[in-house]
């Protein structure tokens, strides 16, 4: 009698294991990348009051099957779904992110690393990608030989907004381009006017923005209406002063003179340097050689850049730049030589106007060796790879980190210690420290996306009835066996 009572504790206290782990599973329904739990019963040790016997041919008996009473359920196992994937939550926040597929985040706290589903990231203090629970998040670094890509290597925290990374460097021009037209009706280009000005924008190593003023006009004693002399008046700086003259203060009168760490330039392929400045306005002038466009009398097309004097005909070898050089002859400095290209340049009737154009790039391509100033990181992005980039307001696009995932021969054995996270188990495989790139794994990643829990509420609720069920079995059980109890007791009166 008294072992149907602890039968029916026994089932008390398995069918309440299971109500926990159902309660655990809906409390969290909307909890970022859980897993949900379920438990398996088992039947305990047996009470065998007649053994098995075989049959007996010389006694003419039968075998008989063994009389055992159970004991009870005992818990053989709370296992975790931990391969059933949840719903999709789009959020479109550049940290977020899902796992297709059966691998893990790989995370660290307090140095011991650990395996999260939940892509809900953000970014630290310090610059660190990391979870709310402020766990670091893990992955590959950039490479210091190619700046394009990450290296394989153990897993390190991705530090992506660390000060080295809130800037992209600048880079120094090194092609132009003049596009526009020469009208040669136009009086402007006469040899005694004014000339059209070609204002030529490049930068130096160090990101300063410089303006070249290039005038266009008839050379001296020009016998062809078709060449026409290209000149340096001046070279500005972003404030709009030249870089030659300076203004200077002595016993409280104030002048212009010229700078002595910059009183020349190369042009193409001569030095020159400024003439006397006037102390009261700062202007000067610039004694040179012009390079000499020669354009197709016949079509008005580019021909060539002569570089001399020379007006008979045109060269057949085209040569369609000149080089400038504000660093003239001085070494070590930030200024690089520059190729401005003229080819794009035509010589048709426009009612006797010219209109002269620059940029920085090639005719083929406006970002070669266009150059670019200093860049401020003005976002962060993560790709479907798991590469981080930002970008910078210069327009660059810099890698800063690859994401990884871990993956595990039974992810299943994986032990949660809460937070969302998982850690390794004698029977869930280990962490080799260096991850995967995602898709060695078959799967991708979802920017912007969430994977919600994976609890199914219908069956946690339908598991829930046959659980309240068990249970009220299990303790009528006990009632029904102290009233048994209770008939007994009363036999004596």
């Amino acid at each position: 009698m008294m072992r149907s009572l602890y039968s029916g504790v026994s089932g008390l206290r398995v069918h309440q294991t299971r109500m926990d782990v159902i309660g655990n599973n809906i409390a969290n329904v909307n909890t970022v990348g859980f897993k949900s739990s379920s438990t398996l019963f088992s039947d305990i040790l047996y009470q065998t009051t007649s053994p098995a016997t075989g049959p007996n041919e010389a006694m003419g008996t039968a075998g008989i099957n063994a009389m055992q009473i159970g004991l009870g359920a005992n818990l053989a196992a709370i296992t975790t779904n931990i391969t059933g994937t949840g719903g999709s939550q789009r959020t479109d926040q550049w940290s977020d992110l899902m796992i297709e597929g059966d691998s893990f985040f790989v995370v660290n706290n307090n140095g011991t690393n650990y395996f999260t589903k939940a892509g809900s990231f953000n970014v630290d203090a310090n610059g660190n990608l990391c979870t709310p629970s402020g766990a670091l998040v893990m992955g590959w670094q950039v490479s210091e030989t190619d700046p394009s890509k990450c290296t394989s290597d153990k897993v390190s925290a991705l530090r992506v907004m660390s000060p080295d990374k809130l800037f992209s460097e600048p880079a120094a021009t090194e092609n132009c381009i003049v596009t526009g037209n020469i009208d040669q009706n136009d009086t402007q280009l006469e040899e005694d006017a004014e000339g059209r000005v070609a204002n030529v924008q490049f930068y130096d190593n160090l990101g300063n923005l410089f303006t070249v003023a290039l005038n266009i006009k008839r050379p001296a004693e020009a016998e062809n209406t078709n060449t026409f002399a290209v000149t340096v008046t001046n070279v500005f700086d972003e404030k709009g002063n030249s870089v030659f003259v300076e203004e200077v203060e002595e016993d409280g009168v104030k002048f212009f003179q010229a700078k002595e760490s910059q009183n020349g330039f190369s042009f193409n392929g001569e030095t020159y340097e400024i003439g006397e400045v006037d102390p009261e306005t700062g202007e000067f002038t610039i004694e040179m050689d012009p390079a000499i466009l020669t354009f197709d009398p016949v079509g008005g097309r580019f021909v060539s850049i002569d570089g001399n004097e020379d007006m008979e005909g045109y060269n057949e070898e085209s040569n369609p730049f000149i080089t400038f050089n504000l660093a003239a002859e001085t070494e070590n400095t930030p200024y690089r030589e520059i190729k401005i290209d003229f080819s794009a340049l035509t010589m048709f009737a426009q009612s006797g106007t010219t209109t002269l154009e620059s940029a920085r790039g090639t005719r083929a391509s406006a970002a070669e060796g266009a150059g670019k100033p200093v860049g401020n990181m003005t976002g962060l992005s993560i790709d479907k790879y798991g590469k981080i980039y930002g970008t910078y307001d210069n327009g660059d696009q810099n890698l800063l980190g690859q994401i990884v995932v871990a993956t595990f021969a039974n992810p299943a054995g994986l032990e949660s210690i809460g937070n969302n996270m998982f850690a390794t188990t004698q029977n869930s495989g280990s962490f080799d420290g260096i991850g995967k790139n995602i898709l060695s794994t078959g799967g991708k990643f979802s920017p912007g996306v969430l994977e919600m829990s994976n609890v199914d509420l219908a069956n946690e609720f339908t598991d829930m009835i046959i659980t309240q069920r068990g249970f009220q079995a299990n303790s009528r059980i006990i009632t029904t066996s102290d009233t048994l109890l209770e008939e007994l007791i009363n036999l004596k009166r």
